[in-house]
């Protein structure tokens, strides 16, 4: 019987795991009110031990509703106050919050910024999105699909 640990096997905190991968982003800027969210991948084993299909996987650079907040345009204001009612409205949201939003309210990009490293496998699944357009704020990345 073999007993090898492989490398799915092993739990990796996505939030770390996205952060480290990203590299350095302080000489990023992005534009006024926008927000860059790196893209929650699902491991390739769940945690009941099922494998993924590679197809379902790669279904989430494409479908992914969650991603992390790793920049944040100078200009967004995700709490808002009408200024005819005085309602105030909308949730805070901080750098390395798990966010949810509609896939086509986004601009899909991918980003590397570790430099002289340019392998295809080296860069993250990324999404532009304006601030208004995150939907929600969840504990962890795996409770939406």
């Amino acid at each position: 019987m073999n007993t090898a640990v492989k490398p799915e096997d092993v739990f990796v905190d996505p939030k770390e795991d996205l952060l480290k991968r990203l590299g350095d982003l302080s000489r990023v800027e992005i534009a006024q009110n926008e927000v860059l969210l790196a893209t929650y991948m699902r491991p390739k084993r769940t945690a009941s031990g099922f494998y993924l299909p590679d197809q379902n996987l790669k279904e989430d650079q494409y479908q992914g509703k969650t991603g992390l907040v790793v920049k944040i345009g100078a200009a967004c204001r995700f709490v808002r106050t009408d200024e005819k009612t005085g309602v105030t409205y909308g949730i805070e949201i901080k750098l390395h919050d798990w966010v949810v939003v509609r896939t086509s309210d986004t601009w899909p990009i991918e980003i590397n910024a570790q430099e002289g490293a340019f392998d295809y496998n080296a860069f993250v699944k990324c999404r532009l999105v304006y601030d208004d357009q995150i939907r929600m704020r969840v504990p962890y990345p795996g409770m939406v699909w």
